[in-house]
């Protein structure tokens, strides 16, 4: 627990114009904080947390320590870099890093361990996912990885405990640099026992939803669906999510020309969408998500 002095001492600042490049700044001197207690603070210096800090579910207390049966407590992108200028999250830098918190054998004097891409290769992304995908009960971490001259694919990595996290499953590329996918979430979407990952493959240009089911450590497409969308271009945040109003998950995404919301369903191997109201700028999907 982080308390009196110490409390005052960590703070968070925005960038201007930028929540996703926010970070944490950590003071650490005699009498404040530990080295070891520092160690499990979000993390600061160099921008590291740029707003992309993911705490698993089910994890309790400031410093991620209590995580019944889990691995992997939290996760956040570092390594800041302009060497792919897409700019489609509003700026033109992305990330080289992904680091977690992890309770497995092999992991640094932190607790943390860590994958690092090589130079044709950034994240593309908003922040990582923390998704139970295989049922062992422990988080896999989804990510949405772009190539220099193929774009973007989701990857997912895993702490099988190893010094580094290893890469489990990716979908094909896009195929084409400066095309981008944003995912929307992960659930067993249709009661299979499986989990499925859902995402908007390209949201300004194809707008078309894909849902991806993980099974035996590998990725395979079972639907998809034209004309819905969840982003705009220069947008940091992605307007879609997974809602249970009693009868089952639901995929909540805009229609590709942004006038309605539009909830989809996993039914029989195929997508069944309903129009459920005004897509409104102010309020957006938060009503919808909440079942309202």
């Amino acid at each position: 627990m982080i308390n009196g002095s110490a409390a005052r001492c960590l703070r968070m600042r925005a960038r201007p114009g930028s929540a996703r490049r926010a970070w944490w700044a950590v003071c650490l001197w005699a009498g404040v904080l530990s080295a070891a207690e520092a160690c499990r603070l979000p993390p600061g210096g160099s921008g590291a947390s740029n707003g992309s800090y993911t705490v698993a579910s089910g994890c309790k207390g400031s410093q991620f320590e209590i995580c019944p049966g889990q691995n992997v407590s939290a996760a956040w992108y570092s390594g800041e870099t302009s060497r792919y200028a897409h700019g489609v999250l509003g700026d033109a830098i992305e990330y080289t890093r992904l680091t977690v918190y992890s309770s497995a054998a092999g992991a640094d004097s932190c607790g943390t361990k860590s994958v690092s891409l090589d130079i044709r290769h950034v994240f593309e992304d908003t922040a990582p996912r923390l998704v139970d995908l295989d049922g062992d009960q422990s988080a896999e971490i989804i990510t949405v990885r772009s190539h220099a001259a193929k774009g973007a694919q989701l990857a997912i990595y895993t702490d099988r405990g190893a010094p580094d996290l290893q890469l489990v499953a990716t979908t094909p590329y896009i195929g084409r640099k400066n095309r981008w996918l944003a995912p929307i979430g992960a659930a067993d979407l249709d009661g299979d026992g499986h989990v499925e990952i859902a995402y908007i493959d390209r949201p300004h240009l194809a707008k078309t939803l894909r849902i991806w089911r993980f099974r035996d450590g590998v990725l395979r497409e079972v639907a998809s669906k034209p004309g819905l969308t969840n982003h705009r271009i220069g947008e940091e945040f992605i307007t879609s999510g997974i809602r249970d109003c009693g009868e089952g998950p639901e995929l909540v995404t805009a229609s590709g020309d942004w006038h309605r919301i539009i909830i989809s369903r996993l039914q029989d191997g195929e997508i069944a969408t309903k129009d459920i109201g005004a897509f409104k700028p102010g309020t957006g999907l938060t009503e919808a998500l909440a079942c309202r």
